[in-house]
This record gives C-alpha cells, sequence and structure tokens, in this order.
C-alpha cells in the first residue's frame, strides 16, 4: 500500500470553565452557566464540521455536584466527538469519576492522527492554585518517551506561565518548572494548552506553542491587578493538528450576547 501523502489534519475544540450547577437557573455572578454553554455548544456546531475530538479543560462544575458533571455530560454530547475531561480547582474528582464511570473521559492520553494528547491533573482538592504531583510528571514523561514519532499537545487546567494579572499570578500552576524540565527534554511537544485564566493567550516558548483560552461563561480582564471582570462574550476554541506538526488555532466567541459584568464583585 502507498503511503499517505495527503495531509489530513485533525479538529480539536476546547470547552472550558463553564461552572455548571446542580440547578440549571442558577448563575455565576449574574451569568446562567448553563444557558451560556449550551449557547457555545451551538455555535460550535454551527461553525466546526467533523471535530475529532472534544477536550474539557477544567471547572466543567461549580458545585461539584453529580447533577452538575451529568448534565455537562449530556450537554456535550451533542457534538458527536470522543472527548475527554480533565480536573480544574472548583472540580470534585469522586463526583465527576461518578459521572463518567465506564467511559473513557478521564483517560489522559489519547492518539489522534499523527499526535498524541497528554491531559495532565493539575487540581489540589482545597486549593485554587494548582500542581503537578509527581505521578502527573511521571504520566507526562512516560506518555512522551512511548511516543518519540507523534507530536504531542499537552493539557492542563492552571496556567504555568505568568498572564501578566497580578491577581491570577499566584493561583495558577505551583511548579511550573518541574513541568517545563520535563517538556524541555522532548523536542516533539508542540503546545501547551490550558483552562483557568477565562481569556485567550497564544504565546511561545522554546518553540512551543502556549495556548489559553475563554470561558464558556463569565470573563476575566486581561492585565488587571485585582478581580475584574471582562465584558466580552462566552466562547471557544478550535485547534487543528496537521500531520507534519503543525497548528493552527482560534478562538470564537459569541455574537449579539448581552451581559453587563459587576465591576464591584471582589471573586467568584
Amino acid at each position: 500500500m502507498p503511503s499517505q501523502t495527503v495531509d489530513a489534519p485533525v479538529l480539536l475544540v476546547q470547552l472550558s470553565d463553564s461552572h455548571l450547577f446542580a440547578e440549571t437557573d442558577a448563575s455565576l455572578l449574574g451569568m446562567n452557566t448553563h444557558d451560556s454553554l449550551q449557547r457555545v455548544i451551538e455555535r460550535v456546531l454551527q461553525e466546526q464540521p467533523g471535530i475529532d475530538l472534544l477536550l474539557a479543560t477544567g471547572d466543567l462544575s461549580q458545585d461539584g455536584t453529580l447533577e452538575s458533571y451529568q448534565e455537562f455530560r449530556r450537554m456535550t454530547a451533542q457534538i458527536a466527538a470522543p472527548a475527554r475531561w480533565l480536573c480544574g480547582n472548583h472540580d470534585e474528582r469522586p463526583q465527576m469519576a461518578q459521572a463518567v464511570a465506564g467511559s473513557d473521559l478521564l483517560d489522559p492520553v489519547v492518539d489522534i492522527g499523527n499526535w498524541r494528547i497528554t491531559l495532565l491533573d493539575s487540581a489540589v482538592p482545597g486549593s485554587v492554585p494548582g500542581y503537578l504531583a509527581d505521578d502527573q510528571l511521571q504520566l507526562l514523561a512516560q506518555s512522551l518517551s512511548e511516543a518519540p514519532e507523534r507530536h504531542h499537545l499537552i493539557c492542563v487546567h492552571h496556567q504555568p506561565v505568568s498572564i501578566d494579572c497580578a491577581w491570577m499570578d499566584p493561583i495558577g500552576l505551583r511548579n511550573p518548572h518541574a513541568l517545563f524540565e520535563v517538556l524541555d527534554r522532548f523536542p516533539q511537544v508542540r503546545a501547551l494548552l490550558w483552562g483557568h485564566i477565562h481569556q485567550e493567550l497564544d504565546r511561545e516558548r522554546h518553540g512551543v506553542r502556549l495556548l489559553a483560552s475563554p470561558s464558556t461563561c463569565i470573563q476575566f480582564a486581561p492585565h488587571s491587578a485585582d478581580f475584574r471582570l471582562d465584558d466580552k462574550a462566552p466562547g471557544y476554541r478550535w485547534l487543528r493538528l496537521h500531520d507534519d506538526g503543525r497548528l493552527e488555532t482560534g478562538v470564537s466567541r459569541l455574537v449579539d450576547f448581552v451581559f453587563t459584568p459587576d465591576y464591584d464583585c471582589t471573586g467568584y
């Protein structure tokens, strides 16, 4: 059989920080998170035919209830694609695990096309900042070592770099040096993707793309010294991964979405 020469990119969609509640009419800082997630999903379905993998990068729930995870699973099932989830600081692992029992939604490694995606759990129970424990760093090293011929995308919830947002820097990943120590040993790493910061970011470090994405609900104002909401609309990120390691990506937000943030709020 002749070798395949035609580039066949795979399409990924990232949904992050949905902050669902058990009650579908509940709101976070004035925004109904169930409604905003549904509208983002509808936009995904309009814009992205042929999705190969859906990534949910943490804070799926605000209240950590089983019902909120069951609802997230039901809602995202509208997107006919395999999916993978990871924990954020608002999530509760036991309830999340119960909601996905019998599925592969929490499997941390998935191969797709010429790529391998590895999802790391940086959530620490009872803590807002994140930390990658030894077992997660070992998982990462093993995943990279076992697939040297593949291009790699690494996903995590907490930001591993400063985002020039003073109030958020202390609640990011507490041991980013340990993460980068592993990543720097493997030239096949192409990108690092996260959520948590409720805003988009696109940088590069040592040839590795650093990407963060908006929330499907409220947004945080970039470059803010103190907690501050942004008036930007909810959204999602798409990623097109090419056979040769190239990555195309962009963010899409809801249009005609009216929300007036409470600029006096001091946290969530």
